[in-house]
C-alpha cells in the first residue's frame, strides 16, 4: 500500500537551498506511491551491474524522499546518484503503482542543475550547446559542415597521426571514431517541405526531423521520408521546428526544454497533420510527453496544443504497421541475418517493440534472430556515455556478449545514441564474424522492392 500522506507535502523548514528546491520541484505524489515493492531492481540496468540499492529506482526514490522529508541532506553523493540513472525508463513498465519515474528523475536533476557548481568551462560549454547550438538550425549546419569538413579533407587523419586525438579521455577517442558523416544539408536540403505518397494517400503526416539527426542522420531521415511514401503518406517537413529538448530536460535544463517544446508545437500545429512522426526514440520519448512537460503553462491554449501534440505522435515503425501500406521488402542477394537492439525510450516510453520486429520479419529472404535481453539498455541514454563512461562500458561489454551469440549479419536500432553505441560496441569488441549497424530505417527502405507500393 502506498503511504498514507500521499499527496501532502511535509511541512519542513529546509536550511539547505537544494533541499527546499527539490521539495518545491519534486512531485510527491510520485514519491509517496511508491511501494518499495522491488519490481524494478531487475529491470534497472544500474542495479543489475552494482546489486547496490540506492542504484536502483526504488532506492533513488527513497533518497529523492528522504531530502524532501528533511532526514538527509542532499550532498555530493546524493547528486552523484541521481546522476548515475540511464533514465532508460525500464522501470516503469514493470511498476504496479505507476510510479513516474522518469518524471521525477528529471525533477531532481532540475533542481540540481538550479545549484550545481560548474566550473567556467563546464558552465560555458552547456550554454554553448544548450543555448547555443542544439536549438539553432543556423548553428546546426556549421557544426554539420564543420564535421564535414574535419571528416573529408584529412584533417582528420592529421589528428590522429600527429597523436592530437590522445589528447583526449579514450572514451570521446572511441566515440569519434564511430562518427558517420556529417552534413550541413538536411533533410528539407535534399527533398524539400513536401514529399507525396505512393499511390492514394492514407493520411498527411510530419516527420519531426531532429538537430543530430538532421547532421550525422541525414540519410536516415531522407529514408524515413521515402519509406513513408512508399507505406502511403504524404510527408509534410516543417522548416520551423528545432531541437526537441530531451537533452536539455535528462540535463537539468527543464526551462528550456519547455520553450522548445513550444516552439515545436507551435510549427507542427500550422503544419495541419494527423500523425507527426519520429525515428529516433530519444527524441519521441519527450514528444509524447510534452502534454506533461506544459501541463502548468500558464496559457490554457498552450496546455491544449501540448496535449494534441503528444497524442498525435508515433514512431515511424508502428505507424507504418499499424495506419500505412506495409511496402514489400526483399533481400538485396545477400546473407541476412538480422538482429534488434531495442531503443529504451521507444519500447519503455512510447510502448513501440512489437512493430519494429513485425517489420524485420517481413523481409523476405532475411532471418530475424531475437538478441538476448534486447530490451536492457546498451549504455547510450543520451550522453551517459560520455558523463559516466565506466558504466556505460560494462553495461555494453554485456551487451556485445548477447550481440555476438546471434551470429547476425545486421544489427538493427531505432535511435541514434544506440546506433552509435553499437558501433562503438562493434569497434571494440569485435564479435568473430562480420557484423554491421544500421537503423532500422536504412536496413528497411533499401530492401523495398521497387514499385512494391503502388
Amino acid at each position: 500500500m502506498g503511504d498514507a500522506t500521499a499527496g501532502k507535502k511535509p511541512d519542513v523548514q529546509h536550511s539547505n537551498p537544494l533541499a527546499r528546491t527539490l521539495l518545491n520541484k519534486l512531485d510527491y505524489d510520485q514519491l509517496t506511491n511508491c511501494m518499495r515493492c522491488g519490481f524494478c531492481l531487475p529491470a534497472c540496468p544500474t542495479f543489475r551491474e552494482t546489486g547496490v540499492e540506492p542504484e536502483s529506482p526504488r532506492g533513488r526514490i527513497a533518497l529523492m524522499k528522504a531530502v524532501v522529508d528533511g532526514v538527509m541532506e542532499p550532498d555530493a553523493a546524493f547528486q552523484d546518484q541521481m546522476n548515475h540513472c540511464l533514465g532508460c525508463r525500464a522501470c516503469e513498465p514493470v511498476c504496479p503503482a505507476d510510479v513516474k519515474y522518469g518524471q521525477l528523475m528529471e525533477q531532481a536533476r532540475d533542481a540540481i542543475e538550479d545549484h550545481a557548481p560548474h566550473n567556467a568551462a563546464v558552465q560555458g560549454l552547456r550554454r554553448l550547446m544548450f543555448k547555443g547550438v542544439f536549438p539553432k538550425r543556423g548553428a546546426l549546419k556549421l557544426l554539420g559542415g564543420s564535421l564535414r569538413l574535419y571528416q573529408k579533407t584529412g584533417l582528420r587523419r592529421l589528428a590522429r597521426g600527429t597523436g592530437v586525438m590522445r589528447l583526449f579521455p579514450q572514451h570521446l577517442r572511441e566515440m569519434e571514431a564511430v562518427l558517420p558523416e556529417a552534413s550541413a544539408s538536411g533533410v528539407v536540403e535534399q527533398l524539400g517541405a513536401f514529399y507525396p505518397a505512393k499511390g492514394e494517400p492514407i493520411a498527411r503526416v510530419a516527420l519531426f526531423r531532429g538537430c543530430i539527426m538532421d547532421v550525422l542522420f541525414v540519410g536516415t531521415n531522407v529514408n524515413t521520408v521515402k519509406l513513408l511514401s512508399e507505406a502511403g503518406f504524404d510527408v509534410v517537413i516543417p522548416k520551423e521546428q528545432g531541437c526537441c529538448g530531451a537533452l536539455h530536460a535528462h540535463s537539468g535544463e527543464m526551462d528550456a526544454a519547455r520553450e522548445l517544446a513550444r516552439h515545436n508545437i507551435a510549427a507542427f500545429k500550422a503544419a495541419g497533420v494527423d500523425y507527426i512522426v519520429s525515428n529516433a526514440g530519444g527524441c519521441g520519448a519527450l514528444l509524447v510527453d510534452y502534454g506533461h512537460l506544459l501541463h502548468e503553462d500558464d496559457k490554457v491554449q498552450v496546455r491544449e496544443d501540448a496535449k494534441w501534440f503528444a497524442e498525435r505522435t508515433v514512431d515511424v515503425s508502428r505507424l507504418i504497421v499499424e495506419q500505412g501500406r506495409i511496402p514489400a521488402f526483399a533481400d538485396i542477394g545477400e546473407e541476412s541475418t538480422v538482429t534488434y537492439q531495442d531503443s529504451c525510450h521507444l519500447r519503455n516510453v512510447m510502448k513501440s517493440s512489437d512493430a519494429p520486429r513485425q517489420l524485420m520479419r517481413s523481409v523476405d529472404g532475411a532471418s530475424f534472430v531475437e538478441m538476448k535481453e534486447a530490451d536492457r539498455c546498451c549504455g547510450s541514454a543520451g550522453i551517459y556515455n560520455v558523463t559516466q563512461p565506466e558504466m556505460a562500458g560494462q553495461i555494453l561489454e554485456h551487451k556485445m556478449e548477447h550481440a555476438s551469440a546471434t551470429n547476425a549479419r545486421y544489427m538493427l536500432t531505432s535511435n541514434p545514441g544506440c546506433l552509435l553505441q553499437m558501433k562503438l560496441g562493434i569497434e571494440k569488441h569485435k564479435p568473430p564474424f562480420r557484423m554491421e549497424a544500421l537503423h532500422i530505417v536504412d536496413y528497411l527502405y533499401e530492401r523495398v522492392k521497387s514499385g512494391g507500393s503502388d
